[in-house]
Parts: C-alpha cells; sequence; structure tokens
C-alpha cells in the first residue's frame, strides 16, 4: 500500500504526475467505458453526427456544462481534503450529487466514484479516502480530487488529467457508436487542449459561488436516453 502523502510535503512534478495517469486511465477500474454522457441519444438524433458536431457539442460542455461544473467541485474537494476540514468535504460531496441534471448522470458519478474509492483505497489508501468511504454515496470528482490532495498533487495538474480524461471518454463513446473515427476523435481532442488548460486555471481559483451549468441539450440527452429503445450505455 502507497503510504499518505502529507498535503503540504512538496511534491516531485514528474512522479506526482504518474498516480494521476493510473487513477485516469482506462484501465483503472471505475467502469468509465459504460457512459456516454447523453451522448447516445444525441448521436441517433442526429446532434452528433460527425467530427465538426461532436467538437462543437464538446467545446459546449466544457464552457457551459457538466465538465466546467465538475472541474469547480473538483477545486472545492482537492482545497477542503487538504485543509483537512473534513465536514467541508462531505458537505462538497453532498452537493456535486444533488447538482446531477437527471437519474443517469447521478448514477454515473456515484457508481464511478464508490469504485474510485474502492480501488484507490486498496492501493493509494489516504486519509481523505477513507473519510469518504463513510459516505453512502460519493461523487466521482471529488473522490479523485480527495485522492490527489491525500497525495499531495497539484490541483492545476490534477484538474487538467481530469477534465481530459472526461473528453476522452465522450470521445471513445462516439468513436464506438460510429459517427467518427478513431483519427477524428484524436484530432478532437488536440484541438481541444488548450480549452482543457484554460477550464483547469479557471477552476483552480474557483469557488463553489461559480457553480452553474447551461447546457441544456445535454441534460435533455441524458434525460431522454433513459427511455431510449436500443443502448450500448448506461448514460
Amino acid at each position: 500500500m502507497v503510504p499518505c502523502s502529507s498535503p503540504s510535503a512538496p511534491a516531485d512534478i514528474e512522479a506526482s504526475l504518474l498516480p494521476l495517469m493510473l487513477w485516469l486511465s482506462p484501465a483503472f477500474p471505475v467502469g468509465s467505458f459504460a457512459y456516454s454522457q447523453g451522448l447516445e441519444w444525441a448521436v441517433e438524433n442526429g446532434d452528433v453526427r460527425d467530427a465538426r458536431s461532436l467538437g462543437g457539442w464538446l467545446v459546449e460542455l466544457l464552457t457551459f456544462g457538466a465538465p466546467r461544473a465538475d472541474a469547480v467541485l473538483f477545486a472545492e474537494s482537492f482545497r477542503v481534503a487538504e485543509a483537512e476540514d473534513w465536514e467541508a468535504l462531505v458537505e462538497t460531496n453532498d452537493l456535486a450529487i444533488a447538482l446531477a441534471g437527471s437519474a443517469e448522470r447521478r448514477l454515473e458519478t456515484t457508481a464511478q466514484g464508490a469504485a474510485f474509492v474502492a480501488a484507490a483505497r486498496n492501493a493509494w489508501d489516504c486519509e481523505p479516502l477513507r473519510r469518504l468511504a463513510e459516505a453512502e454515496r460519493v461523487a466521482y470528482p471529488v473522490a479523485v480530487a480527495a485522492a490527489a490532495a491525500g497525495h499531495g498533487l497539484p490541483l492545476e495538474a490534477s484538474l487538467q488529467a481530469f477534465v481530459l480524461a472526461q473528453v476522452a471518454a465522450a470521445v471513445s463513446a462516439v468513436v464506438r457508436l460510429g459517427p467518427i473515427g478513431q483519427t477524428d476523435g484524436q484530432k478532437i481532442q488536440a484541438t481541444l487542449i488548450p480549452r482543457l488548460r484554460a477550464l483547469a486555471r479557471e477552476a483552480a481559483s474557483s469557488t463553489v459561488a461559480d457553480l452553474g451549468s447551461c447546457a441544456f441539450r445535454a441534460d435533455i440527452a441524458s434525460m431522454r436516453h433513459e427511455t431510449q429503445y436500443s443502448r450500448l450505455f448506461r448514460s
């Protein structure tokens, strides 16, 4: 088991990124491959039909939607975990779950959050994860942020890795659904890198007062997916 690092201990930046690469890899057992964030309905409905429309959809989400909100919640969770304010960590987790825009989005964040805490505690245990393990449900961004803070990782780098993983999962889902190929998927992700970095910088200095969302079409897609006739994904 990897010992918990002191949140205030200096970290070697290169070494600190290795845990992020492991935790946010598709191989880490949180089941991220099973969710499409409503994109399965968006593809069936024709909202997302090619690389250009997927790129536009993701830009809107990063600017106004769930990825931005999750980044803000990640930053807040990181700070309160780093400060060992366990009551605030629980409150932030409760807020993250309450803000899920649909039943499937709530399932997505809590199922992955619980899986992350269980897997991380077996190999990367630390006090923030132990505290979250006591909660009935755990939101995914809160879980990853707690681990990052507990192991003394840098906030902005952790945010970059987390948001990139969310975008990569969305692109992977659309590749499997068929409208784009793997090459287009890589091009989209490369194009979005500056936006991911900008979002990480913004979120790193944000507070919960900066939370907000107006990606209505994505919320509708998630709700419509709940009753979609034929589905590959859980959200």
